[in-house]
């Protein structure tokens, strides 16, 4: 009976049974060493993120003005008073709102179909060697390179009135206008402003259409121009269809970073952003630092994330159905 109990645990401990479980185990650490590592990068992601978020959503269910800005968290509750506030388009905040939206709206239409079309035509155009061309690659780049606020005052003095490079141009040189005009005020604000948007962001777009345009084999050019193909008809038969998931990314990220583009109008104009320029980013930072009223702002700032996460859900869920129809 001795000898049967101890043999027992030998045969439940076999070589091929201790082999498979050391396989399990390092396949288990190698699986998981990746999620492992980014742990640290994930916390700190979401107390970046997560924290001031859910801070915000808190917020706007005060009436936080300066008087509570020392103790915020004793502020009375207001409810859904600040987002009714912030959505009544008869009273003066909730139609300064509506016009800011429509300024917005109109502003990240117009720069990120710029933005996608001046980027995609130089990335074709810088398809073709010729000698030069990593000069020029370069060249595009660096705007996007520079810093923000560095490429953005300087465009401030090129914008100037009586000294800037602009009116210089179009007035003294060119005479395309009756007088220098006033490019940081009235309605020609809103053309400055997309001015520098599209300038700063194209390069982002011919970064990632040239990577893209990498994936497609020179191949179906050479079969395409033996067939007669002219060279409109390969863009559009050839370039513009295996693009299409690198655009459908694009322009979303584009639509996201210019719907929330808040440092360009704000070095460009200040604090006060005129009512042609009036972004609905420089209009909520308005609501809460210059009027001092934080809950107000807060509830538009929420109503913001909500549009945009309803509009990036509707975009990716119009794309995925285009995606399978076009597979099937």
């Amino acid at each position: 009976m001795t000898t049967t109990a101890l043999e027992e645990p030998v045969r439940e401990t076999s070589p091929g049974a201790a082999s498979g479980s050391r396989r399990r185990t390092g396949r288990i650490r190698r699986i998981g060493l990746p999620y492992l590592l980014l742990l640290p990068a994930l916390i700190l992601e979401l107390l970046v993120h997560l924290v001031p978020m859910v801070v915000g959503i808190v917020m706007s269910f005060k009436e936080i003005t300066q008087f509570y800005i020392r103790d915020w968290g004793t502020a009375p509750w207001s409810g859904l008073g600040n987002y009714t506030m912030s959505v009544d388009f008869d009273a003066p905040v909730g139609k300064a709102l509506l016009h800011s939206f429509f300024v917005t709206v109109g502003f990240t239409l117009l720069s990120v179909g710029l933005c996608w079309f001046i980027g995609t035509a130089a990335a074709i155009c810088m398809q073709d060697t010729f000698r030069g061309r990593g000069l020029l690659r370069a060249l595009f780049l660096v705007p996007y390179a520079l810093p923000v606020y560095a490429a953005v005052i300087t465009w401030v003095f090129m914008f100037q009135h009586d000294n800037g490079l602009v009116n210089h141009v179009l007035h003294d040189q060119l005479h395309l206008t009756d007088k220098p005009s006033f490019w940081l005020i009235g309605d020609n604000s809103f053309y400055a402003l997309l001015t520098v948007s599209v300038w700063k962001g194209w390069p982002f777009a011919f970064l990632i259409v040239m990577a893209g345009l990498q994936n497609i084999p020179n191949e179906l050019y050479e079969a395409a121009a033996l067939d007669g193909a002219g060279t409109w008809q390969r863009i559009r038969r050839i370039t513009l269809p295996s693009l299409r998931p690198v655009n459908q990314v694009l322009v979303l990220v584009l639509f996201l970073w210019t719907f929330n583009d808040f440092n360009t109008p704000y070095v460009l104009f200040g604090k006060a952003a005129p009512e042609a320029a009036d972004l609905i980013s420089v209009h909520i930072y308005q609501a809460s630092f210059v009027t001092w009223n934080f809950g107000t702002g807060s509830a538009m700032s929420v109503l913001l994330l909500l549009f945009l996460l309803v509009v990036t859900g509707v975009y990716l869920l119009l794309t995925s159905r285009g995606r399978k129809a076009a597979d099937v």
